[in-house]
C-alpha cells in the first residue's frame, strides 16, 4: 500500500528521492498526441458524456485553452488570450498541445512556476496536464462510441500506474484544496481508496487542514482506472464495478459535485 516514503508531493508532482517515478512529460506527449490523432475522426457535435451539455467541440476547445493557460503558469506570465473562435479544432489543438510540451520542456522541472497550491516547480504541470489530458481523452473516446451502456469504458492505452498517479493527485491535492478554497466542505467521515491492480491506498479526507485521524467510513475497491474515473464523475459506483465495503453516505459524500474542479 502506499507509504509517505513513495507518495507523490502535491506540490511538485513528483516521488521522493531515490524512488522510480513515471516520466509524466513523455506520457503528457503520448496521451496529446492519441487526443490530436482521434478530433479529425469524431462529430464535432457529438455529445460528450461526462461533460452535460459539452460536444466534441466545447471539449476540444477547453483542453487547448486549458494548455495555453498551463504554459503561461509554468512561465510565471498571464496567458495571451486566444479569442473567443470558432476554430479549425485540429490545428487549434496541436498548437496549444505543442506550446505547453515546448515549454514544459525548455524550462525544465525545477524551474520556478505558479502553481495551484502557490509558487512551486514546473513538475507540478507535467503532473497536472497528464491527467487533465488523460481523463478528456477518455472523454474524447466516449464521444466517438455508440450509446450504450459501456460506451465510456473503453480503457485508453496507459499503464495502470499512471491511473494511480491521478487517484493520487485527487485525494492529495485537489480533495484537500477544494476543502481550503470552500468549494466543498469537510468529509464527515474519510473513505479509504484501494487500486486492486497496482497495491497502492488513499484515504480521501486523510490530507484536510486540521483533520484528525479517524477510522474510514467506508472502502472502495477497483482496479486504478475505475477509480480514477470514478473520482472524476465519469463513471458511477455502478459503471466502475467497485466493491463498496461499509457506510453508502459516506461515499456518496466522497463522490459528490466539487471533489474536483
Amino acid at each position: 500500500m502506499t507509504t509517505s516514503s513513495t507518495a507523490v508531493d502535491p506540490a511538485t508532482g513528483r516521488r521522493g528521492p531515490g524512488v522510480d517515478d513515471l516520466d509524466r512529460l513523455s506520457l503528457l506527449s503520448a496521451v496529446q498526441a492519441e487526443f490530436a490523432a482521434r478530433i479529425p475522426a469524431t462529430d464535432p457535435e457529438a455529445p460528450v458524456p461526462a461533460c452535460g451539455r459539452w460536444r466534441v467541440r466545447h471539449l476540444v476547445v477547453h483542453l487547448g485553452r486549458i494548455h495555453h493557460w498551463a504554459a503561461g503558469q509554468a512561465r510565471r506570465r498571464q496567458e495571451t488570450p486566444l479569442g473567443r473562435g470558432p476554430f479549425d479544432l485540429g490545428p487549434f489543438y496541436a498548437a496549444q498541445a505543442a506550446e505547453l510540451r515546448e515549454t514544459l520542456t525548455a524550462l525544465g522541472p525545477d524551474a520556478t512556476a505558479w502553481t495551484l497550491l502557490g509558487t512551486g516547480p514546473a513538475s507540478f504541470w507535467h503532473r497536472r496536464q497528464l491527467h487533465e489530458t488523460l481523463v478528456h481523452l477518455h472523454d474524447l473516446r466516449a464521444a466517438g462510441l455508440a450509446s450504450g451502456p459501456d460506451a465510456a469504458r473503453e480503457p485508453v492505452d496507459v499503464p495502470a500506474a499512471v491511473w494511480a498517479d491521478g487517484v493520487d493527485e485527487v485525494a492529495r491535492m485537489f480533495q484537500p484544496r477544494q476543502v481550503r478554497l470552500g468549494r466543498v466542505d469537510p468529509l464527515p467521515r474519510t473513505v479509504r481508496l484501494v487500486a486492486s491492480d497496482v497495491g497502492e491506498s488513499w484515504t480521501l479526507g486523510a490530507h484536510e487542514d486540521g483533520r484528525r485521524p479517524d477510522d474510514p467510513a467506508a472502502t472502495l475497491t477497483a482496479p486504478a482506472r475505475e477509480l480514477a474515473l470514478l473520482l472524476w464523475r465519469r463513471l458511477t459506483t455502478a459503471e466502475s464495478g467497485v466493491r463498496l465495503d461499509g457506510d453508502e453516505a459516506a461515499v456518496r459524500a466522497a463522490l459528490a459535485p466539487g471533489v474536483v474542479p
